[in-house]
C-alpha cells in the first residue's frame, strides 16, 4: 500500500528497525521488555489508571496495534481500545514474597502479548510485602529500552503528589552523563549513512552472504571503516559450548538479587581506575564462572560474549519512541580465576569497544534487514546470535526516591529480550543509591538463575576486600598479587594468622591464582591487622560501606 494511502487509512508505516524487532519474535524468545516495580505502600489502582490516561497514552503509539503483512509492517489505531484490558489486577497467595513474585514475572515473561491489540500490559499485584508490585510488559517494536525507561520515568514523581517534570529531568539527565554519551556516540552518528549503505549491500547479497561470511571481505575492499567492522563482526567464531547455550524451550525464569550500595562500586572504581560498569560486568562474569564450577563444568580458559545495547539517539530525543540503538560484542572472561585480572580484562575490552563502530554497524544491519525479505532475517539473526551467550544491559537510573501514582518505589528491575538462540539476559539497574542485579534465563538451560545472582554480591565483596587490604605504598609485582589472592582463597596457617600478603589493584598475572596452591611468600613486608591505614583506605577515604568494613574486620579476625 502506498504511503499516502496508508496515512489516509489511519495507518502509519513502521520504521525499518522497528520492523526487524517485530519480526524477531518466536515462541522460544518473545520480544518483550519486562519490568517489575515494588512499592512501600499499596498502589491506588484508580489513580494509576488516571495517570496512564494523562501521561502514558499521551504517546499516540500506545493506542496503536503493530501489524505485519507481506507488503510491510505498519501501525494502526485500535478503535476498540480498552484501558481495563491493558491493566490487569492479580494477587499472590497468602503472605507471598520474592520467590512468588519471581515466579509470576517468569510466567508473564513466557506469555506472548495479544497481537490483535496494542502490545503492552501492566499487571498490578495488589498485596506484596507492606505494599504492592507492578509488572510491565511492552513489545520491543514500540521502543528500545532507553526510550521505554524514559517513558516510564515520565509516569513518576519526586514527591507523593504530582510534581513538575523539570525536577525529574534534573534527576535523570545529569550534565556530565550527557557529555560522556555524546563523546562516545558522536563518531558513531557520523557513520550512520555509511552503516545503512553497507547494511543494504549485505542484504542485496541475500542468503549466500550468511552461508559464506568471507564474502564480506569484498565489502571491506570499499575502504569503509564501517564495512571492515561488519566483516570483523561476521567473522567472529561462535561462542563456546556451555550449559548456558543449547536448545531453547518456551519457559523463562526471572530472578533478582538483594540490592547493594552503589557507593561501594563507585569507590572501588576510583581505587581500581575503572568504571562502575566495568566492575559490575566483571562481577557478573565471576558469578557465571562460579555457577559453572558448582555444576561440574570447568570454565578455565573460556571466554563468552555478551551483546551490549548502546544508545544511538541524542539525549534530547530520549523519550522519542522507536528503536535507535546498536549492539556490541563484549568478551566476558569467565575462564579467568583471578578476580582482579578478570576486572582488568573487562575494563580493557570496554575501552576497545568505545573506540569501535560495532554499535552503528549493528544498527545499519538491523535497518537493512527490516526492509529486506523476512526469509533472510532468520539466517542473519541466527548467525549473529551464535556469537554470543548472553545479553547484558546496565541502566544508571535516578539516584533519589521516586513515586508512582503516589506510592514510593522501593526496588525495581527489568529484563530485555534475547534474540535468536541466546538464552540468557543480564540486567543491572542503579536506583536511589543502590545497584540491582537481575537475570532472565531459558528454563531448559538454567532452571535456577537465583543460584547465579546470589554470587554477584560475593564477587563485589571480594574485590572490595582485596582493594581495602592491599598495601598501596609502592610498586607491586605479579607475584605479590598472586600471593594476596592465594591468601584469601584458603585459610592461613595458624602461625601466620595475623599476617597478610599484599596485592595489586589490577593484577597482571596471566595465570589463575585463586584455584592453585599458595606461591612462595613475597619479599615485601607483610602487614598485620593492627598496621596503620593503607593508601587504599586513605585514597578512598575509608569510603566503603559499613557492610564492607565489617567484612574486612571479619576477614582479619
Amino acid at each position: 500500500m502506498p504511503v499516502m494511502n496508508m496515512l489516509r487509512s489511519g495507518r502509519e508505516p513502521m520504521s525499518k528497525v522497528d520492523t526487524a524487532w517485530l519480526r524477531m519474535e518466536k515462541p522460544t524468545n518473545l520480544m518483550m521488555i519486562t519490568g517489575v516495580m515494588m512499592f512501600e505502600t499499596p498502589l491506588d489502582v484508580d489513580r494509576f489508571k488516571r495517570m496512564l490516561n494523562d501521561r502514558f497514552l499521551a504517546f499516540r503509539r500506545f493506542r496503536q496495534k503493530a501489524v505485519d503483512t507481506s507488503s510491510g509492517a505498519y501501525w494502526e489505531i485500535d478503535h476498540d481500545f480498552d484501558l481495563d484490558w491493558h491493566v490487569r489486577i492479580t494477587a499472590l497467595p497468602g503472605t507471598a514474597g520474592q520467590p512468588e513474585l519471581q515466579r509470576l514475572a517468569s510466567q508473564l515473561a513466557s506469555t506472548p502479548l495479544d497481537y490483535s491489540k496494542p502490545r503492552w500490559q501492566f499487571h498490578v499485584v495488589e498485596r506484596y510485602g507492606q505494599g504492592s508490585a507492578l509488572i510491565t510488559r511492552i513489545h520491543h517494536c514500540y521502543a528500545d529500552g532507553i526510550a521505554l525507561i524514559q517513558v516510564l520515568l515520565s509516569l513518576t514523581d519526586v514527591q507523593p503528589t504530582d510534581e513538575d517534570k523539570a525536577a525529574l529531568a534534573k534527576v535523570w539527565f545529569k550534565e556530565d552523563k550527557g557529555n560522556v554519551v555524546e563523546r562516545l556516540l558522536a563518531p558513531a552518528r557520523k557513520g550512520l549513512s555509511q552503516a545503512l549503505h553497507v547494511g543494504e549491500r549485505a542484504v542485496e547479497k541475500g542468503k549466500e552472504l550468511f552461508d559464506d561470511p568471507e564474502q564480506l571481505a569484498k565489502l571491506a575492499h570499499e575502504g569503509s571503516e564501517i564495512a571492515r567492522e561488519l566483516a570483523i563482526a561476521v567473522s567472529l567464531p561462535d561462542d563456546p559450548q556451555t550449559r548456558f547455550r543449547g536448545q531453547l524451550g518456551v519457559s523463562k525464569r526471572c530472578a533478582w538479587a538483594e540490592p547493594m550500595p552503589l557507593y561501594d562500586a563507585k569507590q572501588l572504581g576510583k581505587a581500581m581506575r575503572c568504571t562502575v560498569n566495568d566492575i559490575l560486568l566483571a562481577c557478573a562474569a565471576g558469578a557465571l564462572r562460579g555457577y559453572l564450577i558448582e555444576k561440574g563444568e570447568n570454565p578455565d580458559g573460556l571466554t563468552i560474549r555478551a551483546t551490549v545495547p548502546v544508545n544511538l539517539r541524542p539525549l534530547e530525543h530520549a523519550k522519542k519512541l522507536g528503536n535507535h540503538f546498536g549492539l556490541v560484542f563484549l568478551n566476558l572472561p569467565i575462564g579467568e580465576a583471578n578476580p582482579l585480572r578478570r576486572l582488568e580484562i573487562v575494563a580493557e575490552n570496554m575501552r576497545e569497544l568505545k573506540r569501535s563502530r560495532q554499535a552503528i554497524v549493528a544498527f545499519g544491519l538491523l535497518a537493512a534487514l527490516g526492509m529486506g525479505p523476512s526469509v533472510l532475517q532468520g539466517p542473519a539473526l541466527e548467525m549473529f546470535s551464535r556469537k554470543a551467550t548472553t545479553v547484558a544491559t546496565n541502566v544508571p537510573g535516578p539516584q533519589m526516591p521516586l513515586y508512582f501514582a503516589g506510592a514510593k518505589i522501593s526496588d525495581q528491575m527489568f529484563w530485555v529480550p534475547q534474540t535468536g538462540s541466546i538464552g540468557m539476559g543480564i540486567s543491572i539497574l542503579s536506583y536511589n543509591g543502590r545497584v540491582h542485579f537481575g537475570l532472565i534465563t531459558d528454563a531448559k538451560l538454567v532452571p535456577d538463575p537465583e543460584n547465579i545472582i546470589l554470587r554477584f554480591s560475593a564477587e563485589l565483596e571480594k574485590l572490595i576486600l582485596i582493594a581495602c587490604m592491599e598495601d598501596w605504598s609502592d610498586a607491586v609485582t605479579p607475584a605479590d598479587a598472586a600471593a594476596t589472592l592465594a591468601h584469601y582463597a584458603a585459610p592461613a596457617p595458624a602461625e601466620n594468622a595475623g599476617a597478610k600478603p599484599v596485592g595489586k589493584r589490577a593484577a597482571k598475572s596471566d595465570k589463575p591464582a585463586v584455584e592453585t596452591s599458595a606461591p612462595a611468600p613475597s619479599k615485601r613486608r607483610a602487614k598485620t591487622a593492627t598496621a596503620p591505614a593503607t593508601k587504599a583506605s586513605k585514597t578512598a577515604g575509608n569510603k566503603v560501606s559499613k557492610r564492607a568494613r565489617q567484612a574486612r574486620q571479619k576477614a582479619l579476625a
